[in-house]
């Protein structure tokens, strides 16, 4: 079979080392006789499954004995709700910053419980730059302070944190977690979904500081309260127990490449080539500032949509997959998140530079 380099956003990319390892065990996980989809979230083995996915992954982020780790159901997008039903305990007040489709979606969904202040936006550059941000502007009073850290859709991420002093900082970290070493101590929340950089799609992991625990607004249903989830160790109901076995392998993988040092330096490298190739080109053209791009999700467009629709599809002839930009920017998303392996991106450039010299 010809060699396929998948540059979906999400479900994404995974470690092939992984799969091969879910092939192996996929009829039978260990000594148990049964494949871990079948297997009881009460039983031994499964609690041990996510107690060493867990430790795995306080490891890789070294995170701190006072936050708590949830394997949840939901996607990110169920933490739009969740963040503010949990966290609008004092002012029922919270600062956001917009920077795209994503923080927008969430920015509504808390309005629904109090009260949301825009404290920056980038919508009207079609969030193509990370806007800058006043910390004088900041409520002292705010509940917290939430951002998305990098921009899927848009190619966009945070190279620098705000400093929003004793207001906690909440991270939407869906598609950059992992990626690079981040100081879990600066936030309040974490959560990410799982498709990108820690497994399949059904799971989300919530990293969330002890203090936060135990203040929900009263009209907050069971599954939303982290409480109940952090009393049933993640096990309230029956979790994404296949899910959470997969992001296992992908932290154990993530630690057999040297942790999230290592991965931030094939990651800088990765994007490098590619962007440095877009920079040179005469035909390709990056979407976002040069400040602000991510390390996970670059997108660029053509001279023309005709142009751009060719690409794709020859690009996908080419075994180079799910290149297509997302609708409100148009042209190209290559996502490179960890798994994606350098020889798929110069698979790509290479690919680049023989469409522009046909098409100059």
């Amino acid at each position: 079979m010809k060699q396929v380099y998948n540059f979906s956003a999400g479900p994404a990319i995974l470690p092939e080392a992984v799969l091969k390892k879910a092939q192996e065990e996929m009829l039978c996980y260990k000594d148990t006789g049964i494949s871990v989809m079948e297997m009881s979230h009460r039983s031994k083995e499964f609690k041990d499954i996510i107690l060493e996915a867990e430790n795995l992954l306080r490891e890789l982020m070294d995170i701190p004995s006072n936050y708590k780790v949830l394997f949840l159901q939901g996607g990110a997008s169920s933490q739009f709700a969740m963040v503010p039903l949990n966290l609008f305990r004092k002012s029922c007040k919270a600062d956001y910053v917009n920077t795209g489709r994503w923080s927008q979606k969430a920015i509504e969904e808390a309005k629904r419980y109090g009260k949301v202040r825009i404290v920056a936006s980038s919508k009207k550059e079609n969030f193509n730059h990370i806007p800058s941000l006043d910390p004088s502007s900041f409520d002292e009073g705010a509940d917290y302070f939430y951002i998305t850290t990098n921009n899927t859709i848009y190619g966009t991420r945070y190279t620098t944190l705000p400093d929003t002093k004793d207001v906690p900082l909440v991270a939407d970290m869906s598609s950059n977690i992992l990626s690079e070493p981040c100081d879990v101590s600066n936030f309040g929340v974490i959560f990410a979904g799982a498709q990108k950089n820690i497994g399949p799609a059904g799971l989300t992991v919530v990293i969330i500081r002890d203090d936060l625990i135990g203040q929900a607004m009263d009209i907050t249903p069971n599954m939303f309260n982290y409480k109940i989830h952090v009393d049933a160790n993640s096990m309230y109901n029956t979790p994404p127990t296949y899910s959470i076995y997969i992001a296992k392998l992908v932290f154990q993988w993530i630690k057999e490449q040297g942790g999230l040092e290592a991965i931030a330096e094939k990651n800088r490298e990765k994007a490098k080539l590619l962007y440095d190739y877009i920079d040179s080109s005469s035909l390709f053209k990056g979407t976002v500032n040069k400040k602000d791009r991510s390390l996970m999700n670059v997108t660029f467009v053509l001279p023309t949509k005709e142009l751009d629709a060719a690409f794709v599809e020859e690009a996908a002839k080419e075994g180079l997959m799910n290149l297509k930009g997302h609708r409100s920017v148009g042209g190209m998303r290559a996502s490179i998140y960890n798994a994606m392996p350098i020889e798929g991106v110069q698979a790509l450039v290479s690919f680049m530079k023989a469409f522009e010299e046909k098409n100059i």
